[in-house]
């Protein structure tokens, strides 16, 4: 499938690590210029490097969009090179705790980073974009804004917030050919998570190769019809796809890429 993606630019926020940068190497393969943005340079510039030694385009921008001067950074230097057609709203973080030691203060600075900093970049992208009369505005979500578990209540509030702002964005956005969406990953496979299964995995009777540990491990931790955990890649794939032609007529959507993790049918 033909995506349609050369001469469009993307942002993609926290694409140094993990989904940001297989994000942004879909969609550098898939002839979008690419700005990677990150907080460390030299993680930044690792993404950008093999985009282009893969044949992409790709761009660094760094700051702290947990600022408003932060956020100005990024989006001028990004806009430096030309319009962005496409911001994937992917940055974000979490830690595990339980109510007792969430406090306040924790609550505040995971709602700036996960919500607010989307925002910054939102209101300092969008308007081009509806004064061109295209663009599309990814927003990283996650099935624990539906499903939430009862450790780190302050994160799963947050993806909450999320989905939330996307599809009222959605709705501002009516009669235009900007659209907003979600795609909702359940619980994705990276290689701290790896190393983590594959350390605790045979004392708890999981097997002990990666093909054993595997399926016992969701089985227990994250139950989903798959039996497996998801890859980067397949997140990245469904963001291709809502930048490009195919999802014109899909606005306000979640997507989810969770393997039948999330159990209700709406």
């Amino acid at each position: 499938m033909e995506l349609n993606l050369e001469g469009k630019r993307a942002l993609v926020t926290g694409s140094s690590a993990g989904l940001g940068a297989a994000t942004a190497k879909l969609l550098a393969a898939e002839g979008a210029t690419v700005i990677v943005h990150g907080r460390d340079e030299a993680r930044a510039r690792q993404v950008a490097d093999a985009i282009r030694t893969a044949g992409g385009a790709a761009s660094v921008v760094l700051g702290d969009l947990t600022t408003d001067a932060g956020a100005d950074r990024v989006a001028e230097a990004a806009l430096a090179g030309g319009p962005v057609d496409i911001l994937v709203n992917n940055a974000g973080f979490y830690r595990h705790l339980s109510w007792t030691d969430a406090t306040a203060k924790e609550w505040v600075s995971t709602y700036n980073t996960n919500v607010v900093s989307g925002v910054r970049m939102i209101q300092r992208l969008v308007p081009q974009m509806r004064a061109r009369n295209w663009g599309r505005v990814i927003t990283i979500g996650g099935g624990l804004a539906s499903q939430p578990m009862n450790t780190h209540p302050q994160y799963n509030a947050t993806l909450a917030a999320r989905h939330n702002l996307a599809v009222s964005l959605a709705r501002e956005l009516k009669d235009t050919r900007v659209t907003s969406n979600v795609v909702s990953p359940g619980a994705i496979l990276v290689e701290a998570t790896k190393d983590l299964v594959t350390e605790i995995g045979p004392a708890r009777g999981w097997g002990d190769t990666w093909e054993q540990i595997e399926p016992n491990a969701v089985n227990s931790l994250i139950p989903n019809d798959r039996g497996r955990f998801g890859r980067a890649d397949e997140i990245a794939a469904a963001v291709a796809y809502l930048c490009s032609d195919y999802a014109e007529y899909i606005s306000g959507a979640t997507i989810r890429v969770d393997g039948g993790l999330i159990k209700s049918a709406f």
